[in-house]
């Protein structure tokens, strides 16, 4: 009997889902689900839905059901009487991470979100879709269960609470009903003496998958022994796991460096890490002893905030506030509905664009195909290289991770549409005159970050150009010119002195 080959992701064709649908209400998504099942695939962020699309999965999909025009889940609600934190099924990262109350209250969640891909991937990707996803190695996911977050879900018939612990139930699986939409995360915040923070280990500095992250908090009584402990663990098992008995084991105890290295011993112990092209399980475990020692020692110090920068650029242009929609951007504020050919409109470089090709599709091929902006280019595919950057509404984000039907009614920039009737746009004559351009494929991704850069920060400093423009490659390596570019740009250096 012959053996049946099973094709690699690359060479499977995309699925292309053939209905897309954006409501603008609740009850209206809800039938959407009650109609559809399991068939139908809700969508905020997109950054792993649309990856596995292109990669062939999902094949028996039916409906694309985008959440991003529903009213009210992209707030982040603070209740002190509570002590929680109420994070919408539609927060991004980047939210969290611009959000005070947040980067106070909740640190180890605002240290995980910034470390999640890049600034154009934040803009996107949500909180929530991170969680629902599941995969050990998302990185909020640590932070949520050392904080005691719970999972609100909703269906037509109404709401439950499930503590995230008992929410992800193995390897990419999670309780969410087919008829049910996780609506909001409940995140008790960090009161009194209770400390926290998040520590990852990667093979790179920005969009890099976690070789190992942890994160823990500490309450501390009034004379400085251990009130409660949590420490969380991820990639080193199936699901983000947390070390168990610690409050039995170190209440009322100081937390010295004996009581440090039992706990980390302890971690290491329960991990069950495996081997894989990022790390092998023993440096995993080895990690896991490290890393523990470290976050509980800055905790013991008060120090968990000293590597937080004091402004991590968003890439956000004037007037956005990190929601997504802004519902002033939207001049439809319609449902959305696309089967086949339709088109939609789209505001492209200032003028109106009208255009199929939109249902199944990303916006980087609809502007490329549909839109005829050759200029935005198709790096990856994945959200790893920042080639097909593009300001939505408002906010850099990377185009092949935003379903076409998302920019109906939106204001899209790309880079032919930086340069005004006056001439280039000023990073566009720095990369002139500091010779930036090497082959050019990367060159318009960065065009526009460095251009969203310099809107939100005039003159950044080293540390903010590279987080700035940590999601954009450059296969050259020509790192160096881009970096002089942006400072001649800024005006902190002349052309002549590069």
């Amino acid at each position: 009997m012959g053996s049946t080959m099973e094709l690699h992701h690359v060479q499977r064709p995309p699925t292309r889902v053939p209905r897309y649908t954006a409501p603008t209400t609740l009850a209206a998504a809800f039938e959407i689900l009650d109609a559809g099942g399991d068939r139908v695939r809700p969508i905020a962020g997109g950054s792993d839905l649309l990856v596995e699309l292109d990669r062939g999965e999902h094949h028996d999909a039916t409906t694309l059901l985008d959440l991003t025009r529903i009213e009210g889940l992209d707030a982040i609600t603070h209740d002190p009487e509570a002590g929680t934190l109420r994070l919408g099924a539609l927060v991004t990262h980047n939210q969290v991470v611009a959000d005070p109350v947040c980067v106070d209250r909740a640190l180890p969640l605002a240290q995980a979100c910034l470390e999640v891909g890049s600034a154009q991937l934040r803009n996107r990707a949500t909180v929530v879709g991170n969680v629902v996803t599941a995969s050990p190695a998302n990185d909020t996911i640590s932070a949520l269960l050392a904080l005691g977050a719970t999972v609100e879900l909703t269906s037509s018939t109404g709401s439950r609470h499930v503590p995230i612990a008992e929410f992800i139930t193995g390897f990419r699986r999670t309780q969410r009903r087919p008829d049910e939409l996780v609506t909001a995360l409940i995140v008790p915040t960090l009161v009194g003496d209770r400390r926290g923070v998040f520590v990852k280990l990667g093979l790179r500095r920005a969009q890099a998958i976690s070789v190992v992250h942890l994160a823990a908090t500490v309450a501390f009584d009034t004379d400085g022994t251990v009130a409660g402990a949590t420490l969380a663990l991820g990639s080193v098992a199936p699901t983000v796991v947390t070390v168990p008995d610690l409050d039995d084991r170190f209440r009322g105890r100081s937390l010295d460096a004996a009581a440090i290295e039992e706990v980390a011993f302890r971690a290491a112990e329960i991990a069950s890490p495996i081997d894989d092209v990022r790390s092998s399980a023993e440096y995993r475990r080895s990690a896991v002893r490290t890393m523990t020692v470290r976050a509980l020692t800055a905790l013991v110090d008060d120090a968990q905030r000293s590597r937080w920068p004091a402004a991590p650029p968003m890439l956000w242009g004037p007037g956005f506030d990190g929601r997504f929609p802004p519902p002033a951007a939207l001049s439809d504020s319609r449902s959305i509905e696309i089967e086949g050919d339709d088109p939609i409109t789209a505001t492209v470089d200032g003028a109106a664009v009208t255009a199929g090709g939109a249902c199944g599709s990303t916006l980087l091929d609809w502007l490329r195909d549909g839109a005829g902006r050759l200029g935005v280019k198709e790096g990856c595919a994945e959200g790893e290289c920042g080639a097909c950057t593009v300001v939505l509404d408002g906010a850099a984000v990377m185009s092949c991770l935003v379903p076409a039907g998302r920019g109906a009614g939106a204001s899209i920039v790309t880079v032919e549409g930086l340069a005004a009737e006056s001439g280039l746009h000023p990073i566009q004559q720095a990369f002139i005159d500091t010779a930036a351009v090497q082959c050019g494929f990367c060159t318009p991704g960065f065009l526009v970050s460095c251009a969203v850069l310099l809107d939100e920060i005039p003159e950044p400093d080293r540390d903010q150009v590279r987080a700035g423009l940590a999601g954009n490659l450059c296969r050259c390596t020509g790192y160096g010119a881009i970096e002089a570019a942006v400072a001649v740009a800024s005006g902190q250096r002349s052309g002549d002195q590069v």
